[in-house]
């Protein structure tokens, strides 16, 4: 019998948001939360911070800084809810309307950190920009969960992040300057 290989943790490359859209996502985690509610704000960890994956993959290594440096920061909506998976239990999310700023650095990621084999939810042809709220939500209570979201939120783009789970780091890749 052939030993099964520990399953690895992909890492990932996020943009982070503005501190006022950062805590008006935190506000829907706890207000989740509140409820009993599967929720992100369970999650305490430093590194547990409202963010836009990029890309992740199994070893990916931080891109040189660098290939941030020309990019400002840039208008991102936080829009309707949405749901990923199947089954009982489903995450939600805010979707991200997409702009032409979020698409170009994430072109300039995937150029930064070069061919690999991305995770599904990142891979070319299948990236969905969101902002998670919770991971586990029951379906029975998607109704409840859904009446705790409120409308649209206005953010910016601040700063690209690498995230690596195996390490347990967090290395900040560009601060987006202000126009």
């Amino acid at each position: 019998m052939q030993e099964k290989e520990p399953r690895r943790s992909p890492s990932s490359i996020e943009l982070l948001l503005d501190p006022d859209a950062e805590t008006a996502v935190r506000a829907e985690w706890d207000a989740l939360a509140a409820r009993g509610l599967s929720s992100l704000a369970g999650h305490t960890s430093a590194s547990n911070r409202p963010h836009v994956t990029l890309v992740a993959r199994i070893g990916l290594s931080p891109p040189d800084p660098d290939a941030f440096a020309t990019i400002p920061s840039f208008p991102i909506t936080l829009g309707a809810p949405l749901l990923f998976g199947s089954g009982d239990r489903r995450v939600l999310a805010r979707s991200i309307v997409p702009t032409s700023e979020l698409i170009g650095l994430r072109e300039t990621v995937l150029a930064a950190v070069g061919p690999g084999e991305d995770a599904p939810h990142t891979a070319s042809g299948e990236w969905m920009p969101h902002v998670a709220l919770a991971r586990r939500v029951r379906v029975a209570d998607l109704a409840e969960a859904l009446d705790l979201i409120g409308g649209d939120i206005r953010a910016h783009a601040r700063s690209v992040r690498h995230w690596d789970p195996a390490l347990i780091t967090v290395t900040t890749l560009a601060e987006l300057p202000q126009s």
